[in-house]
């Protein structure tokens, strides 16, 4: 302990190292902190020491690092919750100084650069596994971290192809902890289906107010924004340093969505143009009934082998099975005592 604060180099703790601590990566940290995990000890680091001081200051990091080798010597699990263009820089750093069986994982919007810089630049002795929590909000950075950001969110996993067993189950424990719904995913599929669902959105929202700022009319036009309009470009007001990694590291299969759209806006205004009643109607009440049904029953659901995913706890992979066992049977005693306790009074 050096000034007060815990060591870095303290290797008997059960440390979890978050290397970006935007919404993200804050959010993590702080979902993990309130679980009250035995001896977990969270190392966080982020670009600004600002972004830090923030930090520690909500209590969702333990320990501050200077550097990502820093806060990734010693952890048991690493999170990489970065940019996903500076992931591959944040991979070379960490490399040299993760130990053996280390558990290495990411939160990034795409998959099939990071599974790659994955490959080449992580230690084989280490375990990577891909992540992408379907979650977020227009607000970004630390202030504006949530435990509650990934409740009842769907959770990707992306196992690489050297990852054992226990690699997995700790990423999906990691992710049921935070009251997310773990999916497996190859990268390649991932990539295409979030560029639809994800991508494009972001896309559309920033087109759509660059073309109504862009008028001459703006001053009047912006009078008459209202829920409609403001719903709609909400993702406009995301971080710009995201929006352009996203774009670029997934360019051909956004792409491959944009134009999808651009066919389907055609056909709208062809329809329109033709000004048939029944028609402008139908273009309209088909999304409607389909949306509807989607909002109330969720996404249709297809045939898959094998089981759902089980619930795993994340205490259990972090700590060890012969320590969990030992924690469970000491909280199971203290049950125990009070519930004599209890029945003593009556």
């Amino acid at each position: 302990m050096a000034n007060g604060q815990p060591s870095i180099t303290n290797s008997h703790t059960n440390r979890i190292a978050i290397i970006g601590l935007g919404l993200i990566g804050g959010s993590i940290a702080l979902g993990l902190k309130r679980a009250g995990i035995p001896g977990l000890e969270i190392v966080g680091t982020a670009r600004s020491r600002e972004t830090i001081q923030n930090a520690k200051r909500i209590k969702a990091i333990d320990v501050a690092a200077g550097t990502p080798e820093e806060a990734a010597r010693g952890a048991r699990l690493v999170v990489v919750a970065v940019p996903v263009l500076a992931t591959k820089d944040v991979f070379g750093e960490i490399a040299p100084v993760l130990a053996p069986d280390t558990v290495v994982t990411d939160a990034g919007s795409t998959k099939s650069n990071v599974m790659r810089w994955a490959r080449e630049l992580l230690p084989q002795h280490a375990h990577f596994v891909g992540g992408h929590p379907m979650a977020g909000k227009e607000q970004t950075g630390i202030d504006a971290a949530d435990p509650d950001l990934f409740h009842d969110k769907p959770w990707v996993i992306v196992p690489s192809v050297t990852a054992d067993e226990s690699a997995v189950r700790t990423v999906v424990g990691l992710a049921q902890q935070l009251g997310a719904r773990p999916i497996f995913m190859d990268a390649d599929e991932h990539d295409s289906y979030v560029a639809a669902i994800s991508h494009l959105p972001l896309a559309l929202s920033s087109a759509l107010f660059s073309m109504a700022f862009g008028s001459a009319a703006w001053p009047e036009i912006a009078q008459l924004a209202s829920s409609g309009f403001r719903d709609t470009t909400r993702l406009a007001s995301g971080s710009p340093e995201m929006a352009r990694d996203i774009m670029l590291s997934n360019r051909e299969n956004v792409l491959h969505w944009i134009d999808r759209f651009q066919e389907e806006l055609s056909r709208l205004r062809e329809t329109i143009a033709r000004g048939e009643s029944a028609d402008v109607l139908e273009a309209f009440a088909r999304p409607q009934l389909e949306r509807d049904n989607f909002m109330l029953n969720g996404p249709p659901r297809r045939e898959q082998a094998g089981a759902p995913v089980e619930t795993i706890s994340f205490s259990d992979m972090l700590l060890g099975s012969k320590l969990a066992g030992h924690l469970r049977k000491q909280s199971q005693m203290i049950k125990d005592a009070e519930e004599r306790e209890r029945k003593g009074r009556r």
